[in-house]
């Protein structure tokens, strides 16, 4: 299939790379003309501008647009309506909010244009490992994109199928799903993310337990110099908190085992805060999920006015002095 691809970045590149690897043929475009030509090079077909990437594509012509969300990828889009025909696809397959698509996907109806919402996991990782993607949106544009899909989703490979799916007919075991009308496919990877948030969270703080143990005013009979390097890998062997993520903490403990390579600055890139807005618009308690993304915000912080009036509230009450911070 012919698909045109805008945002040559690290997911929106490899994209390409694999589906051309694949036997599609991709048109591309990005502002950066080195990303361009790196892409060219590979098999691509460049693009100079978004009218020229039109002009080379083949009705339905589907387009793929990676951008980060919000602005740069709302004002590609519109100007993607005013060059594209009935009958032809525009695919969002970053980050965006759902709500967006819905609003996009009935703009776009009215001058016949499908929308397809793409939630796509698999970062740095997905041109060797595959994509795996959680889609809305139109049925028919669905239908019609599936050899896509099914080139940059992992495939069944060697995992073994879940007991009582055996009579199921899905592809959610070759790992692309369509999940529903417009928005739902970033709907569910929202909450996707959302759950990564907690998942993070969890080993950051029992790691940090374990390597709080060694601290001198441990007293010294429970004073442990624990190898975190050891211990993730072990983890990853049999134990039930197994998983991709403690598989991409034990090569970071391998390579840099007290992490010096990072301050601890940790950003959130919107769907943590938009999974909590869901879970309150439902009435759902997410306290796991809320606390993540709360020490996300608390880790690009010093000491904060807060902290500060903690410390005087328990001094005024209680003549509780501060400690000098540990090591």
């Amino acid at each position: 299939m012919q698909l045109a691809m805008i945002g040559l970045g690290r997911m929106g590149g490899n994209i390409v790379r694999r589906l051309m690897r694949g036997g599609h043929d991709c048109v591309v475009f990005d502002t950066q003309q080195e990303s361009r030509q790196a892409l060219a090079k590979d098999g691509a077909v460049a693009a100079s501008d978004l009218a020229d990437m039109v002009a080379k594509l083949k009705a339905p012509r589907a387009v793929w647009v990676m951008l980060p969300a919000g602005e740069i990828t709302e004002k590609t889009i519109q100007q993607l309506e005013g060059l594209l025909s009935s009958g032809d696809i525009v695919i969002d397959g970053g980050n965006s909010n759902y709500q967006d698509d819905v609003r996009r996907a009935q703009q776009l109806k009215k001058k016949g244009i499908r929308y397809i919402d793409v939630g796509t996991s698999g970062g740095v990782w997905g041109l060797e490992r595959g994509y795996c993607m959680m889609i809305g949106g139109d049925d028919t544009a669905f239908q019609h994109l599936e050899p896509i899909f099914k080139t940059l989703a992992p495939g069944i490979g060697d995992i073994p199928l879940t007991p009582g799916r055996e009579d199921r007919k899905s592809t959610a075991e070759d790992g692309y799903l369509y999940t529903g009308p417009a928005g739902s496919g970033h709907f569910v990877k929202m909450v996707h993310n959302g759950i990564e948030y907690g998942l993070m969270q969890a080993y950051a703080e029992g790691l940090d337990i374990l390597k709080g143990a060694g601290q001198s005013f441990i007293p010294q009979e429970r004073r442990y110099d624990l190898n975190l390097a050891d211990i993730t890998e072990l983890w990853r062997r049999g134990s039930v908190v197994s998983s991709w993520l403690l598989d991409l903490t034990a090569i970071s403990l391998a390579k840099d085992p007290n992490l010096d390579a990072f301050s601890g600055h940790v950003e959130d890139s919107g769907e943590g805060r938009w999974t909590i807005n869901a879970a309150i618009e439902e009435a759902v308690p997410a306290n796991v999920l809320f606390a993540a993304l709360n020490a996300r915000f608390r880790s690009r912080q010093d000491a904060t006015f807060a902290d500060k009036t903690l410390s005087a509230m328990r001094f005024q009450f209680g003549g509780h002095q501060e400690k000098p911070t540990q090591k």
